[in-house]
């Protein structure tokens, strides 16, 4: 299965860290973001990876190479202006291929092994939910007794912005630029979402603050 990382974001929340720096190569722990995904991906036995850049995107690809080091390879997708996340996969799936790939969000950090997700079968999708965090108390969606991710009810759980999908999910869309949480809704509502729960470590690494929370927890180990 191959991976797919978004690292094309301007990083506008963390800024002025992200003025002269893009936010996947943000330092955690005494090594870049992105970085940190990259080694789980390749323990998972994941082997292709491909990553989309826009902003300051010759730092990320001059820093990260051909992905070698990380025993990956890395093909990269390249944006004129962010697509945003829908845009940025259709661009991407001639580099993805047609079999299900791995969708991460480049601005989380999370502890879950990739390959413990099921199959996606006949879904579209496959969601990773977590417990709701402090600055994200109402949640995302619901996930019901029999692992269907739903867009209304009760209780809900926020994205942890890792999941698994299928390349029909956007292969009908013209390319250009659109989100990917309509389409994801409409997978909803047609019953083809399944979704886990991930009651590991999860952090949206979304401010300087958290950056710095993250940073002081994994050096302490």
């Amino acid at each position: 299965m191959k991976a797919m990382i978004l690292a094309a974001g301007l990083g506008k929340r963390m800024r002025p860290l992200t003025d002269h720096c893009p936010k996947p190569l943000l330092p955690v722990a005494g090594k870049p973001l992105i970085v940190h995904h990259l080694e789980r991906l390749a323990a998972a036995g994941i082997r292709e990876v491909v990553i989309n850049v826009s902003y300051r995107a010759e730092q990320i690809i001059e820093a990260l190479g051909d992905g070698g080091r990380y025993g990956l390879r890395i093909a990269w997708s390249r944006e004129a202006t962010p697509l945003e996340t829908g845009g940025g996969i259709r661009q991407a799936l001639p580099l993805l291929g047609s079999a299900p790939f791995l969708l991460v969000n480049g601005d989380v950090w999370c502890d879950l092994d990739p390959a413990a997700l099921p199959p996606l079968g006949d879904d579209l999708a496959h969601l990773v939910l977590v417990d709701n965090p402090r600055h994200h108390p109402g949640g995302d969606f619901h996930l019901d007794p029999a692992g269907r991710v739903r867009s209304g009810g009760e209780p809900r759980l926020t994205f942890a912005g890792l999941s698994l999908i299928a390349p029909a999910l956007v292969a009908a869309r013209a390319p250009g630029e659109f989100p990917l949480a309509p389409l994801l809704r409409e997978a909803m509502d047609a019953g083809r979402v399944g979704g886990s729960h991930h009651r590991g470590r999860w952090v949206d690494v979304g401010t300087p603050e958290r950056l710095v929370e993250l940073d002081r927890e994994l050096r302490q180990g």
